[in-house]
């Protein structure tokens, strides 16, 4: 589903969402991984877990993120009716450094944390 009508009250939530350095690292994320865990996000951001909440639950509220919980994680994707429009947003923020690196890091979270399953279950093959 996309969003059919840009009005100002909804612009109004997007830009007032997206007027904190937090939220848009927050959003930037999640647009290029399209889930992402609360306790990654704290890992990569070096936020801490309230400080995180906060953010995301700011974004609930302003319609732009919405939870999955999985046992005791909760993911949180983009609402499939602003994913057009904050992909647009972020089209002209695709090189800023402070982002890149925030995706970086995460890429290096996500390849450790395979490398870790990987050896975890090739113990687990070779064990008598």
């Amino acid at each position: 589903m996309r969003l059919k009508h840009f009005n100002i009250a909804f612009g109004e939530q997007v830009f007032k969402a997206l007027a904190d350095e937090s939220r848009i690292r927050i959003i930037s994320l999640i647009l290029h991984n399209k889930e992402m865990c609360i306790s990654d996000l704290e890992q990569v951001l070096d936020f801490t877990q309230t400080k995180t909440s906060r953010h995301l639950s700011y974004l609930r509220g302003a319609g732009l993120v919405t939870p999955r919980k999985i046992d005791q994680w909760v993911f949180y994707s983009l609402k499939e009716e602003t994913a057009d429009v904050l992909t647009q947003i972020y089209s002209y923020l695709e090189r800023d450094p402070v982002l890149l690196k925030d995706q970086e890091i995460y890429r290096i979270l996500f390849s450790n944390r395979e490398l870790a399953v990987n050896k975890i279950q090739a113990r687990r093959w070779m064990a008598p």
